[in-house]
């Protein structure tokens, strides 16, 4: 059906998922009044580096490499940062959909351009086109790394295997959850370990992270504290203790408040897997209409084909569903942008499972790729009402507020925009309570449609508003200060 479309010879299908791929970036950019919370931590972390020194970045933030490489990019070009963002961020993305279509052509007959289509079109992460965020360069070398270790696994290589390692280190320095994938590496030669070839490999993918264990341990020994804090945090997600300590926690407390007696023994087997039907829910959901095909029993087979052809990204798919698993249970939420890398992971087998779907029904196939085309511009394009209030009350509290005013903002994106930088803030509820409102000269809040809940506490609090600036919705930012 799509490769009955001519199309120029030159336009292979990664080239065509590139190309496409920054058009639809541009369109969703273009469509931006406001950063995300993310993307202004990460701007301002970038300016303070510019203005200061590299160092300042690992007091402000953790794992500051994405902002580091914005800095970079403004030193050496010249941009601004937040154009340097969005152009790293889109040429991330364009080079990530190339990779899974290359990755999806090579093993799937003539599914070059049905991979554009799913890649371009899946909700999970084209809907984040239009925001500033690491994802999308831990989501390239990832790509990038699943890439070059489906050629090393079928030609081998110390070269192809040390590339591969360097993929994966790339990817951690945008998110150190990317570690992941070296267990993903000796998993996928676990088969070939009866040859000698096989053994070799394993070797190949080992060596690397024995020189890392050696350097550590040498550092360690010559009176180094190689203590970081991000290593720490994700060491203790993970720390088998610390798990089982929260997990019997949340299970307690759910018993507790959710449950009859007569259910309380059964309460952690309850958790357990409604937490895992969030997580599966939340994948099927991000897929959109991609899922359709899946309501036909014999498409199943795809994912037996993808188990069988595309093994490091099936492992992959595996492991990172279990780190979302123990994530969601140590920090008690989850996100669709986290389970996003999930769906990508999943391009092939949603390829394969259309493909096979539209030769059985070619009308029904046509109904789902018409509706894939709309999602991918409902994706990127948004007729809901900008947050033009946040920079019109930014612009106020530069002009009537000094830097020096302790001034308590709900969202810190206002501070950002206010020329105040990014500061970490307490929850709304914290900042108004009686034992520290009085910390706070002002109060910058958003505030829905409708609510009306302020009023007591300004009363009790004897403060008024001092401005307030609207959109289109009828949200609102309200600065409230003493009478």
């Amino acid at each position: 059906m799509l490769n009955t479309v001519k199309l120029p010879k030159w336009l292979s299908p990664p080239r065509m998922a590139f190309l496409a791929s920054l058009l639809l970036s541009l369109i969703a950019v273009a469509g931006t009044v406001t950063v995300g919370k993310d993307a202004a931590r990460y701007l301002y972390i970038s300016q303070e580096v510019i203005r200061q020194t590299p160092a300042v970045a690992f007091e402000l933030f953790t794992w500051p490499w994405f902002s580091l490489l914005l800095a970079i990019t403004h030193h050496v070009s010249g941009v601004s940062l937040e154009l340097a963002a969005y152009l790293w961020c889109a040429f991330l993305m364009a080079g990530t959909c190339a990779l899974l279509v290359s990755i999806t052509q090579r093993y799937v007959t003539d599914g070059g351009y049905w991979a554009c289509l799913v890649v371009l079109s899946i909700p999970a992460f084209n809907h984040l086109r239009n925001d500033i965020i690491r994802e999308f360069g831990f989501w390239f070398f990832c790509a990038l790394a699943l890439w070059l270790m489906l050629s090393w696994l079928e030609r081998g290589g110390w070269l192809r295997a040390t590339l591969v390692q360097l993929a994966v280190a790339m990817a951690a320095l945008f998110r150190i959850e990317a570690v992941f994938l070296f267990p993903v590496l000796a998993l996928s030669v676990l088969g070939d370990l009866n040859t000698r070839q096989g053994w070799l490999k394993l070797f190949q993918i080992t060596l690397f992270l024995l020189a890392v264990i050696m350097t550590v341990l040498f550092l360690l020994i010559s009176g180094y504290t190689l203590s970081q804090p991000r290593v720490d945090y994700v060491a203790s997600l993970i720390d088998p203790r610390i798990f089982l300590e929260r997990f019997n926690l949340m299970t307690g407390k759910f018993a507790e408040v959710a449950l009859e007696k007569y259910s309380k023994d059964d309460a952690r087997e309850i958790v357990f897997f409604g937490l895992l039907l969030t997580l599966i829910t939340k994948f099927i959901g991000l897929c959109g209409p991609l899922t359709l095909p899946f309501l036909y029993r014999p498409t199943w087979r795809a994912v037996t084909d993808y188990w069988r052809q595309f093994r490091p990204l099936a492992w992959a798919w595996l492991l990172y569903f279990c780190m979302l698993l123990i994530f969601f249970v140590q920090e008690r939420f989850i996100n669709s942008r986290y389970v996003s890398f999930l769906n990508l992971l999943a391009v092939p087998v949603l390829t394969m499972a259309l493909i096979s779907f539209a030769k059985i029904f070619p009308r029904l196939g046509k109904v789902v790729i018409i509706l894939a085309l709309l999602v991918m511009l409902h994706n990127v394009v948004s007729f809901n009402p900008k947050k033009t209030h946040y920079l019109e009350a930014a612009a106020w509290l530069s002009q009537n507020t000094s830097a020096a005013d302790a001034i308590f903002y709900e969202d810190s994106r206002l501070a950002y925009y206010a020329g105040r930088g990014y500061p970490s803030m307490p929850t709304r509820a914290e900042a108004m309570s009686p034992e520290h409102a009085r910390d706070f000269r002002y109060f910058v809040l958003t505030v829905k449609p409708g609510d009306t809940s302020l009023q007591s506490w300004m009363t009790a609090q004897h403060k008024q508003v001092l401005s307030q600036f609207e959109n289109r919705k009828g949200e609102r930012v309200v600065v409230i200060g003493d009478w």
